[in-house]
C-alpha cells in the first residue's frame, strides 16, 4: 500500500492531523511498499544505468560540494538520499513512541556516499539494508506508543508540518521517500535512453 501524501504536498492538512489515519502496521506496510516501488523504478537498470547522471535543469543542492550542487542525481545517489531520510525519521519514531522527546538536534541522519555505489547490485542491497533498519525501528515501538510525545522542530517546520509524535515521524520519511518518486522516474528513463 503506497500511502498517499496528496494531503501533504497540497497543505491540506499537517503531519500530525493526517497521521490518525494510520496505524504502526499501516507504517510497516508502507516501507514496504515505497521500498518495492523504487525496486520496480529501477526495474532492471544495469551498473551503468543506476550511475548514469541524468540532465537535470533543476538541479541546485545547497549542502553538496561546489562541483556537485548542479549535477543530476543518479539512481544510486537518489537511493542514497532518500533511505538516509526515511532511516532518519524512522530512528526519532521509535524514540518518540517508548516516551521519550527527542530534540531538534542532534540529528540522526548518515548518509551512504552515493559515490561509493557503483553497481546495481550495492544499489539494490542498500535499499534492503534501509528496509532491515526502517521495519527493525518500527518493531522496537511499543505495543501501545506514547502518541502524545513530540519531537522538538524548528518553527518554520512546524508551522509547515505541525507537530510530529512517533507516526507522523515515520511518515514524514516516508513522505520525503514520495517526493522524489518522480525525480526516480526521470532518471530511469533518461539511463535507459542513454543506453540506446
Amino acid at each position: 500500500m503506497l500511502i498517499d501524501f496528496a494531503p501533504i504536498d497540497k497543505g491540506e492538512l499537517q503531519m500530525l492531523e493526517f497521521s490518525t489515519r494510520y496505524s504502526v502496521a499501516d507504517l510497516k506496510a508502507g516501507t514496504h511498499a515505497s521500498i518495492d516501488h523504487l525496486r520496480a523504478i529501477i526495474g532492471d537498470a544495469d551498473d551503468a544505468q543506476v550511475t548514469f547522471l541524468p540532465h537535470d535543469p533543476k538541479a541546485d543542492d545547497p549542502f553538496a560540494p561546489e562541483e556537485e550542487k548542479h549535477i543530476g542525481w543518479s539512481l544510486a545517489h537518489l537511493v542514497a538520499h532518500v533511505t538516509a531520510s526515511s532511516e532518519e525519521w524512522v530512528a526519532y519514531g521509535s524514540i518518540l513512541a517508548r516516551g521519550i522527546v527527542y530534540p531538534a538536534e542532534p540529528r540522526l541522519r548518515y548518509e551512504t556516499d552515493w559515490k561509493a555505489i557503483t553497481t546495481r547490485a550495492h544499489t539494490l542491497q542498500r535499499l534492503e539494508e534501509s528496509r532491515h533498519i526502517r521495519v527493525g525501528y518500527i518493531d522496537a515501538m511499543p505495543d501501545v506508543p506514547h502518541l502524545d510525545v513530540f519531537r522538538e522542530v524548528a518553527p518554520r517546520f512546524a508551522e509547515r508540518f505541525g507537530q510530529i509524535n512517533a507516526i507522523a515521524a515515520v511518515l514524514f520519511g516516508l513522505s520525503h521517500e514520495a517526493g522524489h518518486y518522480a525525480q526516480f522516474h526521470d532518471a530511469a528513463h533518461q539511463a535507459r535512453a542513454a543506453k540506446g
